[in-house]
């Protein structure tokens, strides 16, 4: 077997040099093939069609909801139950110092209460009686001007369990609080699952709720989850969580910008909105209900001129009319 020489140092620098005119003219026949091959229509033509990446959709199967500003009418509820507490309680020396008590509740809004007066008072057992106390206050407040959903809160959420969407309810409430406020608005059987910070381990803004919500509904995938919320804290818990989409409302505490920051894939006025986001319905739909509405006009129209009283329907049928199942909508 004939045994090849190694290359040496001597070898690589006995090679000769490239031409610079050479090196520059293959470099220009380059660049024109380049553009010739970008600038070809039918390439261009051929990446849009072969190569134009489609969007990635899942199947929603969770919402997860907030409560208080989200589903259900807060105006100025937790501030103040907050201050009732305040003053039963002692929290805050003086007015300023209980107004940046006010204002941090303010900012934390949707967090667990305990968590919250755990930082006010820097005291567990202080922050167990103020939690204690805000509960009782915010019942008080419920059962002296009762509560309210947001408009079209309770209409959103049938229509989300109706196109086979499981829906869950969290908060920052304790139980108690959170039975008296089902119980005021009689919602106690709405929602697929109810949770509070206690159910899950920790509060807003931990992805707790989100993921006990997702595990307990046998939900196949976060992406499959969207969380819903008016405030910082429930974005923030959403984008934690890892979910599908995270979409913020403007019924409660927290602005757009405030919403977008924390995360908020998109933010709309309220809850009512979210059913048409999701494309719950879809364009037949619509068409078929101003269908049904043009045809409900055209027959009061119809029996109003009818003079002798006779039923246009009947007269229809032995004019040979289309019956409303063979009516295209």
């Amino acid at each position: 077997m004939t045994e090849t020489a190694p290359i040496t140092a001597t070898d690589i620098t006995d090679v000769p040099a490239a031409d610079a005119t050479d090196i520059d003219a293959i470099e220009l026949e380059l660049d024109d093939a380049l553009d010739s091959f970008y600038d070809d229509e039918e390439l261009e033509e051929f990446e849009l069609e072969e190569f134009e990446l489609e969007e990635y959709e899942v199947a929603i199967e969770l919402v997860v909801l907030d409560m208080a500003g989200t589903t259900v009418a807060d105006d100025g509820t937790v501030e103040r139950a907050f201050g009732r507490v305040a003053e039963r309680q002692n929290i805050g020396a003086t007015p300023e110092e209980r107004e940046a008590a006010l204002e941090y509740v303010r900012v934390t809004m949707g967090q667990s209460k305990i968590e919250v007066f755990r930082a006010i008072t820097g005291d567990e057992e202080r922050a167990q009686a103020a939690n204690a106390a805000f509960e009782a206050a915010y019942a008080e407040i419920v059962a002296e001007e009762g509560v309210t959903e947001i408009p079209g809160a309770r209409l959103a959420i049938e229509q989300l369990q109706e196109a086979g969407i499981t829906v869950a309810l969290t908060t920052g409430f304790a139980r108690p609080t959170v039975n008296a406020i089902l119980d005021a608005l009689d919602w106690r059987d709405l929602a697929d699952i109810v949770l509070t910070p206690a159910d899950a381990g920790r509060g807003r803004p931990h992805p707790d709720m989100p993921l006990t919500a997702l595990l307990r509904t046998e939900t196949s995938a976060v992406e499959a989850m969207i969380v819903v919320g008016d405030t910082v804290s429930d974005m923030q818990s959403g984008t934690r969580a890892g979910a599908g989409l995270v979409i913020g409302v403007l019924s409660g505490a927290h602005g757009e910008e405030q919403l977008l920051a924390a995360g908020a894939d998109d933010v709309i006025s309220s809850i009512a909105e979210l059913p048409e986001l999701l494309g719950l319905f879809d364009d037949e739909d619509a068409e078929f209900d101003e269908n049904e509405d043009d045809a409900d006009d055209a027959d009061d129209v119809d029996g109003e001129d009818d003079v002798d009283g006779e039923d246009d329907s009947d007269a229809g049928a032995d004019a040979g009319a289309a019956p409303a199942s063979d009516v295209q909508a």
